[in-house]
Formats: structure tokens, sequence, C-alpha cells
């Protein structure tokens, strides 16, 4: 267990009463996905060391070596300026309720201030207690199923862990995978063209005559539409060629 103190540069995530070591373990590659690494743990039901959270942490390991084991909630939660509660039921309680979109935001905004916010997550039987949840300053309600709102504790820290990232800009919304090549030039399109508008006037293509300036804008108008690498630039022309040459092999 690692004793040096926490720097407030990421949050707590903080298993209260975790039933397995498995999940543990599971919820450890879940923290280590998203950058997260200051685990604790308060009274895990199989004790600590677990053997079973190490087999299953596989590469987060390093996670387990430096989590805190905590003996109950209160002293988990002595240093935090903020506390989470996730929870997928509604609860007779009067606080907060963020998403987990809105509580991750909420999360970076008061780090960066300096502050040291605690995300609590209960026992795979039932989750967390009321008497748990007393002790947070909000709540972060998943929305699901409400006719199946049990969540793993993995899964539940690995949405969380998610939202960390992609408020703090790390996930890309989109973006093209390319495959190792490039989008195509403007100039690159247009000697496609060129080449297919050439070799198709000699095949006779652009028939009647009448039609044939429109025929050859309509093919501009295509190759302009569609989104070409430099690879399906040189695929086209290769096609082009080959079936010249195999035409004229006739």
């Amino acid at each position: 267990m690692s004793d040096a103190v926490e720097k407030p540069a990421i949050p707590a995530i903080v298993l209260v009463r975790p039933q397995m070591g498995e999940n543990i373990g599971a919820a450890a590659r879940a923290m280590w996905n998203f950058g997260l690494d200051h685990m604790r743990v308060v009274a895990p039901r199989d004790g600590w060391p677990n053997p079973a959270a190490v087999a299953m942490a596989s590469g987060a390991g390093r996670l387990l070596d430096e989590a805190r084991l905590c003996p109950d909630l209160p002293d988990a939660l002595a240093d935090a300026d903020f506390v989470f509660a996730t929870t997928a039921r509604d609860r007779d309680l009067t606080k907060p309720v963020y998403s987990p979109e809105a509580a991750m935001a909420e999360t970076r905004k008061r780090i960066s201030q300096g502050q040291r916010v605690a995300i609590l997550f209960g026992p795979e039987r039932a989750g967390l207690e009321n008497d748990d949840i007393a002790r947070a300053n909000a709540i972060v309600s998943v929305p699901v199923n409400p006719a199946f709102a049990s969540l793993n504790l993995a899964q539940c820290v690995l949405l969380m862990g998610y939202e960390w990232m992609r408020q703090g800009g790390e996930v890309t919304a989109q973006s093209d995978g390319l495959a190792g090549t490039d989008w195509a030039s403007g100039q690159e399109v247009e000697h496609l063209a060129a080449h297919y508008e050439e070799r198709m006037e000699d095949a006779g293509f652009f028939y009647p005559a009448h039609k044939e300036t429109s025929m050859k804008v309509n093919l501009r108008n295509m190759w302009s539409r569609m989104p070409l690498t430099r690879a399906d630039v040189q695929m086209l022309h290769g096609m082009m060629r080959q079936m010249v040459r195999w035409k004229e092999r006739d």
C-alpha cells in the first residue's frame, strides 16, 4: 500500500465494501484504461490484498499495489473536498443529481481549482446504502433500463472513467482512419477526372453529341463529391489502364 500524499490531479475512485476480488481487478483495469490510478478500497469482503483482484487486473496491477485500504468510509473521505456517489436507483435524499457527463465536467472544474474529489461505488449486490450516500455532496445517476438497473462494478467505473477522459477533450468524436494513406489533392483528382474523361471519350461514351457537355459536367461533379484518398486515385487509374489494355488485346 502506498502512503504517499495524493495530488488532486485526478479523482479518487472509492470502492465501498466490494465483494469479489475479480470485480476489484476489473475496476482497476477500467480505471487505467482512462488514466485514473487513485483507488481506495473500503472494507473489502474477502480481505486485502486479494489474489483474484491481482489476476483480473492484468496490466493494471500497479493500481492495486498503490491502492489505499481504508477501514471505513469516513477514513476514505477524510481528505475529500467534494464527493460524488454513484447509483442507478432513486434515493429518498435531497441532493443534487448529476448525469455521468455533468459529474465529470464538475469534477474537472473542481480539481482545476485545487479541490480533491472522490467518487463512490457501492458493493456489487445492492450498491451504496443511504448511509454511504448521506456522506456525499451529490449523486451521479446512471441512466439505465429501469427494469434492470443493476450495473456491474467495473462497468460503472468504466462509464465514469470514459466520461472523465471525454470531458478533458481527450476523446475525438470522429476521425478518419486513412490506413497509411492521405486524402487526394485537388490536382490528383483533376488528373483522375481527365484520365477517365479522355478514355471514355475514346470509347464513345459521351453520346449523343448534344449531351456531351452536360455528361462531362455530371462526371466532374461526381468526382468532386467522392472523398478520395491517394490510394483510391491510384487504384482507379490502374483499373482504367487495365480495361484499356484488355480491350486493345481483342
